[in-house]
């Protein structure tokens, strides 16, 4: 039996992205998905192309409106709704410390934080009356150690793992499992956010860090929004059945420690400090072995 079969999804920034990779993964696994977006044409595009299986609801989460009739759509087209992907994302604002500014700090914690906890609080009674649910969120490295992103994002990205671990424990009783996704550089349409690019732009932006970023992680090779669903899709199936309250890193391993301790090229604090080479470093080591 395919691992989603007689499921029903919703996933927000669905029509882009590691949203839609891992719509059409829940699709090829027998899932019915309501894919929420602002993509109105591809939307429309993948309504056509899975008629049946899939229905397009406009969707901008910022607007708690649009959203929660998103999620209570689940319910009235396909009969119920047993997992919420909240995937919905860009950068937004790029100002650090200094350059504080309320309004776009709050615009972006609204879009990257505050849709996560209101989607799961409109997803969660319909999931009650199905018995269990699964709620998966999008995180980042980010969220991790500084660095990565700018300073909202990555705060909003750091809430949504704190929330995800808090909401667990309440929903436990609930037969409702909430974890996060953990995506590290993956080859987007986001990067071009930083830079103010319109789309098509952003997507040949994104194939360029697809071509170019292999050097970036210890694996050797860029992140693709596959890799991202893939982890989404176990964290959403049974096969998870037992997890909660907890994230997966997807990277490359780009988190596991400084550039230093995987690429030997690269010069260490400890060579740096006493003045001497790497090289230097290693024979010094084999010396006091020996």
């Amino acid at each position: 039996m395919k691992r989603l079969q007689n499921k029903v999804a919703v996933i927000t920034g669905a029509c882009s992205g590691i949203g839609l990779a891992t719509t059409e993964l829940f699709l090829s696994e027998g899932a019915q998905v309501v894919a929420a977006d602002v993509q109105d044409e591809v939307g429309q595009q993948l309504q056509e192309k899975y008629a049946g299986q899939l229905l397009f609801a406009h969707c901008d989460v910022t607007q708690l409106d649009e959203l929660r009739a998103a999620i209570d759509c689940a319910a009235e087209h396909f009969g119920g709704l047993d997992i919420l992907f909240s995937n919905a994302g860009r950068i937004g604002t790029m100002g650090g410390v200094q350059a504080f500014n309320a309004e776009a700090w709050d615009n972006t914690q609204n879009l990257l934080l505050r849709s996560v906890a209101a989607g799961a609080s409109y997803a969660v009674p319909h999931m009650i009356k199905r018995g269990a649910g699964a709620i998966v969120n999008t995180s980042s490295i980010s969220a991790l150690q500084a660095g990565y992103a700018p300073l909202a994002y990555s705060v909003a990205k750091a809430g949504v793992l704190h929330y995800t671990r808090v909401a667990a424990a309440e929903l436990c009783a609930l037969n409702i499992r909430i974890n996060a996704v953990v995506p590290g550089f993956i080859a987007t349409r986001i990067f071009g956010g930083l830079f103010g690019m319109d789309q098509q732009a952003s997507q040949d932006l994104a194939k360029r860090v697809s071509d170019h970023s292999s050097s970036a992680n210890p694996i050797g090779r860029a992140g693709q929004p596959q890799d991202i669903a893939e982890a989404v899709l176990y964290l959403s199936s049974d096969a998870a059945r037992f997890v909660t309250g907890t994230h997966i890193t997807v990277d490359g391993g780009i988190t596991i420690g400084p550039r230093h301790s995987w690429d030997p090229q690269t010069t260490s604090p400890m060579s740096q400090a006493l003045g001497v080479s790497r090289e230097q470093i290693e024979a010094m080591r084999k010396s006091a072995d020996s």
